[in-house]
């Protein structure tokens, strides 16, 4: 059989369901008041629950309850009124308890579905449930040659599990369904997605059958923390199994690890069922009952999410849909466009943050929240252009000032003489010098060389130094050359 070559599958068909650990956004973990900060001094964190002291008993935090809830209700999941905690059991050195409490057969939420934007159009992902859990430790192997050491930080750190149906057919898929969960839970609040500090992970169920057939065996790939990462696994697995099976192979269920190093995929275990776990309901913590009040009060306080603001942004604003994209993947983005357009022309704000801003950004390396500009700023400099105080060349000129000195843009106007020139004598009489200097094709133009008229439009500008009005130096000239 020919290798593959990456996101190829040939005539199979990749299935993709993904479940999304994302930690609750709380000052204290979900069972103690140990506090959640990230980057803290090993086990400085840890009360004596989290270190499974014995006599030890859990009590939930509420604010956790409240996030999770947040969350189904902005993923329009159902939302349980009673829950249930469950021990998983299973050992391993950084699992005190020698189980997790997690929720089995009685989440606190349950199905849902989310749209991710393809560029075939819009595509509905199934939300299987969501269930509220506890972290485990970390095991540190590096920092000694014979020894493995512990940080109990995360241990007892909330988390929301996020398992999606596998309605997933490319590694693209998925990598839209992770960006746009994780847009979802940045406008909620509820989970920050900083994947490089651990606070959103991915486990990737992934399977192949040939199209129309029965789901083939999966093989579950573990903690991928970027979306880059999760499509290489992704695809390096679907490729893997394909080749097995047409080798005359068959695959094993099992649980792997993504090597990022060498780009693939590697046994880590076979793959556990739920029988293997053992769970049976926590005898430390009662069923988890939800008043009508408390769903009510929570679904009050949703903030308008992406795809509502998006419609806004298109319907009212008269955006493209790709730009209103753009603009709304990330809250602070949209907040930040939104204070620019307030009272301005809302397409020009746009083109201004997306190209101008952005790609100065990118340029330097910076965050929107590094930004020299302000949206104040450029909200001014947006001023100057529409009311024909400078023209989009010049603008230009005074942008790259704003974001090297932080000044105002009405401010470097008036310091260097930049404001728009829109009397019609001063440019009449530039045009007249310019005419005057190029008589031959002044001929040529009349006889019916249009294209020549860009030549003489580019003169004027010149001659002005970019200041004259374009618009009326455009009106001027067709005057001058007889239409």
């Amino acid at each position: 059989m020919a290798e593959l070559q990456r996101g190829e599958t040939g005539d199979w068909e990749v299935v993709i369901g993904l479940e999304v650990h994302a930690q609750i956004v709380s000052e204290a973990k979900l069972f103690s008041g140990a506090a959640t900060a990230f980057g803290a001094e090993p086990n400085s964190q840890v009360s004596l629950v989290d270190a499974a002291m014995p006599g030890m008993l859990p009590v939930i935090n509420q604010e956790c309850v409240r996030q999770a809830v947040k969350t189904g209700l902005g993923l329009k999941a159902q939302v349980n009124r009673v829950s249930v905690f469950d021990r998983k059991n299973y050992f391993y050195p950084d699992l005190p308890q020698g189980y997790q409490i997690s929720q089995y057969s009685q989440p606190i939420i349950g199905e849902g579905e989310l749209p991710i934007d393809l560029p075939e159009g819009v595509k509905q992902i199934g939300i299987e449930r969501l269930h509220i859990e506890q972290d485990a430790g970390k095991s540190i192997h590096d920092q000694h040659p014979s020894k493995s050491y512990i940080d109990l930080n995360r241990s007892g750190v909330a988390l929301m599990e996020i398992v999606s149906k596998p309605d997933m057919r490319s590694a693209e898929e998925a990598a839209a369904y992770v960006r746009k969960l994780r847009s979802i839970l940045r406008y909620l609040g509820t989970c920050d997605g900083n994947m490089q500090e651990g606070s959103l992970r991915c486990d990737a169920n992934v399977s192949v059958r040939k199209p129309g057939g029965e789901l083939g065996t999966r093989c579950e790939i573990k903690n991928l923390n970027s979306i880059r990462f999760l499509q290489q696994a992704i695809e390096f697995e679907a490729r893997r199994q394909i080749e097995v099976i047409e080798d005359g192979g068959t695959i094993d269920q099992e649980t792997r690890l993504f090597d990022a190093n060498r780009g693939e995929t590697r046994t880590m275990r076979s793959k556990e069922d739920a029988h293997d776990y053992r769970y049976f309901p926590d005898p430390d913590l009662l069923p988890l009952v939800l008043t009508e009040e408390f769903i009510a009060a929570i679904e009050a306080e949703l903030p308008e999410l992406p795809d509502a603001k998006k419609a806004r942004f298109v319907s009212e604003y008269g955006l493209g849909e790709e730009d209103a994209s753009q603009l709304v993947e990330e809250r602070e983005t949209a907040a930040f466009y939104e204070a620019v357009a307030e009272g301005r022309d809302k397409k020009l704000a746009s083109n201004w943050v997306l190209t101008e801003l952005f790609g100065a950004l990118n340029k330097a390396g910076k965050g929107l929240d590094e930004s020299p500009v302000s949206a104040k700023g450029l909200g001014g400099l947006i001023e100057l252009i529409s009311d024909g105080t400078i023209s989009g060349r010049i603008a230009k000129d005074v942008f790259a000032d704003m974001f090297e000195t932080g000044k105002d843009a009405a401010a470097i106007v008036k310091e260097k003489g930049l404001r728009q020139v829109s009397d019609a004598g001063e440019i009449t009489g530039l045009i007249d010098g310019v005419l005057a200097a190029n008589e031959d094709k002044v001929a040529e133009i009349k006889a019916g060389k249009d294209k020549l008229f860009g030549f003489f439009v580019g003169q004027v500008m010149k001659q002005s130094q970019g200041k004259a009005n374009p618009a009326l130096v455009n009106q001027l000239l067709r005057e001058k050359l007889g239409g």
